[in-house]
This record gives C-alpha cells, sequence and structure tokens, in this order.
C-alpha cells in the first residue's frame, strides 16, 4: 500500500485545502492522473498520482485544509492485496450491574420534514458549488447536469462549457501577496545572488518571427516570448549548473528543463508555472503550451507539477515599456533570467551607428552553485541561441 500525500506546491506553500476529490474509492488510477483539486493561495491546483494502482480508500474530506505531506488517500498497488478490514477488539464481560431507576419517559419527537420533491440530496463538491452560484444556476438546473465526480457529484470541470474561462481563485490575494513576500524574503535571506546584464540584438530573431508567421492564423503564430523561452531551455543543456534545485546543502542538477513563466495575475499577484521538460520542445510545441499554460495560470488553474518541479524560471514584462529587469531567485532553484522590453535603440554595426530592435537579457543566480564567469558564458549562449532562433 502506497500513502498519497499532500504535494509541496512551491517554497512558499505550507498547507492545501482539499476541494474536490476526482476518483473515488474503488477507482483505478495511472501515473499523472488527475486526482483532486487543492485551494491554495494561488488558485486551484490539480493533484497528480505517481503510480498505478487501485484507490483503496481517502484520508481527508473535502473542505479540509492539510499541511504540505499529510496522507490524502492510499493507494493499492497492481496485485497487491486488500488491506485487511479492521476488527474491532474484544470487549471484556463485566458483571452486571444493579437496575437503575427506569428514566421519565421524553417526549417524542416531531416526525421530520419529508424531504424535497427534487429527491436525492444534490452532490456538488465546495469549487463546483462558488462557481454555480457566481453563474446564478439554482438547484433544479444542477439536478439536470450530470457530475463526473466521486459517486456522481457536480465538479467544476462540469460547469465549465467549451473554451470558458475556468472559475477564478478563491483565495483572497492579501494570503497571495503573504506567500510571494515569504517566499522572496526567504529567497533574499538564504540565497547569495548575484546579477549580470547584456543588450542583445534582437534583428535576426524578429526576421525569423517575420517568416515564420506568414502564413500562420493569428492563433498559431509565434510571439518573441517563446524565442526567449526556447533561446534559455537551449543554454541551459549547455550550462546545467543554473538548471535544478539547491536541497540540503547541495546543488542538484535536473536532467529535464522544467522552464517556468512568471505570469502576472489580472487581479494582482505573480505565479510561476512550468512548462514541463521544456527543453525537449520545438517552437511550434513550446507556444502551444505556453499558450495553454498561461491561459490556465490567469484563471487560478494548475497542475501540481507545474508549481513543485520547475527548474529555471524566465520572467519578462512585456511591452511595459521596463528596460532591464532583475528577478528575484525562486527557492529551491538558482537562476532567474530576466527580458526586457524589445525596442529599437541605436547599436553600432561596421563603424556607424544604426537603430536595430534590442532587449536587456538579465540573470541573477546562486553563488553557491556559479560564478560570475560561469554566468557571462550563459548569456552569452543566450544571445548567439537568438542570432540562430531556428536551430533546435
Amino acid at each position: 500500500m502506497g500513502e498519497f500525500r499532500m504535494p509541496s506546491l512551491g517554497a512558499d506553500m505550507e498547507a492545501g485545502t482539499l476541494v474536490e476529490w476526482l476518483k473515488a474509492p474503488g477507482d483505478r488510477v495511472a501515473r499523472g492522473d488527475i486526482v483532486a483539486v487543492v485551494e491554495t493561495q494561488k488558485g486551484a491546483i490539480e493533484i497528480e498520482v505517481f503510480e498505478d494502482g487501485l484507490l483503496e480508500r481517502t484520508l481527508v474530506g473535502t473542505g479540509t485544509k492539510v499541511p504540505v505531506g499529510t496522507p490524502l488517500a492510499v493507494i493499492r498497488a497492481p496485485g497487491e492485496a486488500a488491506a485487511p478490514t479492521p476488527t474491532p477488539e474484544p470487549v471484556a464481560t463485566q458483571e452486571p450491574e444493579p437496575e437503575a431507576p427506569a428514566p421519565e419517559p421524553m417526549p417524542r419527537p416531531e416526525p421530520a420534514a419529508p424531504p424535497p420533491a427534487s429527491g436525492e440530496r444534490l452532490r456538488i463538491t465546495p469549487l463546483a458549488r462558488r462557481l454555480a452560484e457566481k453563474k446564478g444556476l439554482d438547484e433544479a438546473r444542477l439536478r439536470a447536469i450530470a457530475g463526473t465526480g466521486p459517486e456522481g457529484a457536480i465538479t467544476l470541470r462540469d460547469l465549465e462549457a467549451p473554451g470558458e474561462a475556468p472559475a477564478e481563485p478563491a483565495a483572497p490575494m492579501t494570503e497571495m501577496r503573504a506567500a510571494i513576500a515569504a517566499a522572496m524574503a526567504r529567497s533574499k535571506r538564504e540565497i547569495p545572488h548575484y546579477y549580470l546584464a547584456q543588450q542583445v540584438d534582437l534583428t535576426p530573431a524578429s526576421a525569423f518571427l517575420a517568416a515564420a508567421n506568414a502564413d500562420r492564423a493569428p492563433e498559431d503564430r509565434i510571439l518573441m516570448g517563446a524565442l526567449f523561452l526556447h533561446a534559455v531551455t537551449r543554454a541551459a543543456r549547455d550550462y546545467p549548473e543554473f538548471n535544478g534545485h539547491f536541497t540540503d546543502g547541495a546543488f542538484h542538477p535536473s536532467a529535464e528543463i522544467h522552464a517556468a513563466m512568471a505570469v502576472a495575475l489580472r487581479g494582482g499577484g505573480l505565479v510561476a508555472p512550468a512548462i514541463l521538460d521544456a527543453g525537449a520542445c520545438d517552437l511550434a510545441s513550446l507556444m502551444a503550451r505556453m499558450r495553454d499554460t498561461l491561459g490556465r495560470a490567469r484563471t487560478g488553474r494548475f497542475r501540481a507539477r507545474e508549481l513543485s518541479e520547475a527548474t529555471i524560471t524566465v520572467t519578462s514584462l512585456g511591452e511595459r515599456g521596463v528596460d532591464t529587469l532583475y528577478g528575484v531567485i525562486q527557492p529551491p532553484q538558482v537562476a532567474i533570467v530576466g527580458f526586457g522590453t524589445p525596442a529599437e535603440r541605436p547599436v553600432v554595426r561596421d563603424g556607424t551607428i544604426a537603430a536595430a530592435m534590442t532587449t536587456t537579457v538579465t540573470l541573477a543566480a546562486d553563488h553557491r552553485v556559479s560564478d560570475g564567469h560561469r554566468g557571462a558564458l550563459f548569456l552569452r549562449a543566450i544571445d548567439r541561441n537568438l542570432q540562430e532562433p531556428e536551430a533546435p
């Protein structure tokens, strides 16, 4: 038997509230299946399992706030025998007590009111109920919906029409700000940051995008942000000391590159979900996964691994007009790369001054793992990759 536990979804998470079970006891599960939804300061997080088996039983009910590491369910491995049902301990017999005087008869309670005509109690998860209230759905309309949760419970997904944005995160934004503050305070307290910056010519990247997007529909076009992310993941292959986690007093490089993107939320606050194994993506698939991740992030819907397994972060303020952006490293990562707003600036070419599209690329890195020399080489590799955006 294996225990399925509340995962850590980032350095700033201590607990989460279980709001939905998407699998019921007796259901078979496979590695990667989403079995529950947990609500945190960052939004609604979909929790995956990491082993095949059968969901033997759940240990935590919906609406319960539980710390990281708390067992949520028991999963029986394939071929493993079911856990024996605990048998009650025998009760020791005792000599009969003398009979007590008969108590006064109690008044008979009034008969309970008959159940509503609609019949059985409506099964709906707390998160789905909140969305139903926001949409103004009454009980009659909810009963017409076929729930896909345990025992037919209506879940958040059952209320989301195709193409409709998921429910906004219910966590108060003040909690998110407190979580961000705690994580960044820890970062600056524990991580000896050093900072580097380099101006990069984006002329080849801009020309590549113009050609690549000429025959693409607007929804399929590749954006400059995808080129930035692609350039960073390619550089991280050659400089692995910037990709991984520093834990238990040592750096652990990651074979995969899980590149996180810092995303500003419309209501305020910041999250950084990762594109898992971004280093293995070509530009088109990377762009598609960016769109999917950004869309879910801005509506407060994530998957657990996207928040817990990021190995390096990329941040940009897009078209906000900021020339240089220095990030703060998200523990336990060891590096964050920032991109300033692309803009035309004067550059010197062949001894003459010309206008060119450029951006300032910055690196904040952990001095326990790397130094300025390697950091400079890492930035140079990002620059080189942006001069050859078509390279795999």
